[in-house]
């Protein structure tokens, strides 16, 4: 269980790296993030799409009832996927235009900031 915990958290750890070494900012990292994550997202609908015309593929070639009932529920889910995903994102789009927050520019709480001396002040 420790070693599947650490080997989902290690490549996100492995991301902060360059904010720690003072290589990029934090605002950098949060961009490279959302642009992996939108990539991510565009590949999960992509297979939900495929998942739904694999189910089509299986309904359509279907010799019996019971592997076209199969292919219709194949298809059911993956419909479903790519209903749930996008409507998900067309929730978060609203947002977005709502609250006037681009999706280039990503939020950064306003924090305790050091400056080049090593010393810290409240914002």
């Amino acid at each position: 269980m420790n070693s599947r915990i650490a080997s989902s958290v290690l490549p996100f750890a492995a991301l902060l790296i360059p904010a720690l070494a003072s290589a990029a900012t934090l605002k950098d990292t949060l961009v490279l993030v959302s642009q992996i994550l939108n990539g991510v997202i565009g590949l999960f609908i992509t297979l939900a799409i495929v998942v739904f015309f694999w189910g089509l593929i299986k309904y359509l070639w279907s010799m019996d009832q019971e592997n076209a009932h199969q292919g219709l529920k194949i298809m059911f889910w993956g419909l479903i996927a790519v209903f749930v995903m996008v409507s998900i994102w067309g929730i978060i789009r609203l947002l977005q235009n709502t609250l006037q927050v681009t999706s280039t520019d990503p939020i950064i709480p306003k924090g305790i900031v050091a400056n080049p001396g090593g010393t810290y002040y409240p914002q």
